[in-house]
């Protein structure tokens, strides 16, 4: 059995981002104390956490891609979900709470100092390093939505992959966050109150809070077990259900146990004139099977069960009783 590999493309993407991020923060800061905008020093606080964020994101890859042992029998895959969380904790405190506070803060003090030439040359530049990083960000999302045969859209709401998920996100949530920033720069400008500037800031926090939200949800439900998605557990009941020995699967039970790993359990009726020699042969064509065609399944489990008894009828999160085919 492989044991789990770190996936270079997830790497890549997060490195790539950690990098924009960092040189963006520098520059935003710079900006945000030259010019007094709130929007700007909310922007270079947004850009810190994306950069922290990315940090956590590489410990969640690299920890949690490394091999089982004997206390972690079936690896450490979900402590890859542990840092993705801590990620998504850290934008929603700091980045999000910075952010309203000072737009807040802004908005009761109307305060300002400084020109707004460096705000704009700094948002100018902001935007174009994190087009880059969101370019390669989608193209994993297209690559990977091709690979698994679904939409963009399907991939990022269902991918057990978080560390692509939070550069998607994020990135995407940096690019409104500059356009919010520039608009409340330009207004503050443009009609003397800082009004805007606090606004913006304030509506820069509501972003990366609903960001946050959203990926400390999806790490949430991996991290207590979620099941891989519909179309795959049905996949994997026909290829069970497909071999000449199984009558009908009685439980299939699956559950992400990291982003490059899944597990597999089934209670499976086998025909009663079935050997053992036969069922050991089925479970290990089963195996076969499920992880040449799904390389990311990586434990199987079939259990012999008969379901013909009286009262034994198939159990809640099972198939219904899946026919073999």
């Amino acid at each position: 059995m492989t044991q789990p590999e770190v996936r270079t493309d997830s790497v890549g993407t997060v490195v790539v981002a950690g990098a924009a991020n960092l040189a963006i923060a520098v520059a935003k800061l710079i900006a945000g104390v030259l010019s007094g905008s709130a929007a700007m020093l909310s922007e270079a606080v947004h850009s810190v956490a994306d950069t922290t964020t990315e940090v956590l994101l590489y410990l969640a890859l690299r920890r949690g891609a490394r091999p089982a042992d004997a206390r972690h029998p079936f690896g450490y895959g979900k402590e890859s979900y542990v840092w993705a969380f801590l990620a998504a904790l850290f934008t929603f405190v700091a980045g999000a709470g910075f952010a309203i506070t000072h737009g807040v803060t802004t908005i009761l003090v109307h305060e300002h100092s400084g020109d707004y030439l460096a705000s704009y040359v700094v948002l100018a530049v902001s935007f174009a390093l994190e087009s880059i990083s969101l370019a390669r960000a989608v193209r994993q999302v297209r690559a990977e939505s091709r690979r698994w045969r679904t939409t963009p859209r399907r991939f990022l709401r269902l991918t057990s992959d978080t560390a692509v998920k939070a550069v998607f996100f994020e990135d995407s949530a940096a690019l409104i966050g500059l356009v919010l920033a520039a608009a409340g720069v330009a207004l503050s400008q443009l009609t003397g109150d800082e009004l805007w500037d606090g606004i913006a800031s304030v509506l820069i926090g509501v972003l990366l809070l609903v960001v946050a939200t959203v990926l400390a949800h999806s790490n949430i439900s991996l991290l207590v077990g979620r099941a891989v998605p519909e179309r795959l557990r049905d996949e994997i009941a026909d290829e069970i259900a497909g071999l000449p020995a199984v009558r009908r699967i009685h439980t299939l039970l699956t559950m992400q146990l990291g982003p490059s790993d899944v597990l597999v359990a089934a209670k499976v009726d086998f025909d009663d004139e079935a050997s053992g020699a036969t069922i050991e042969a089925a479970a290990d064509q089963a195996e076969r099977r499920l992880t040449a065609r799904h390389p990311h399944i990586r434990y199987v489990f079939l259990d012999p069960t008969r379901t013909d008894r009286p009262g034994d009828d198939p159990q809640p999160g099972g198939p219904g009783g899946t026919p073999a085919g």
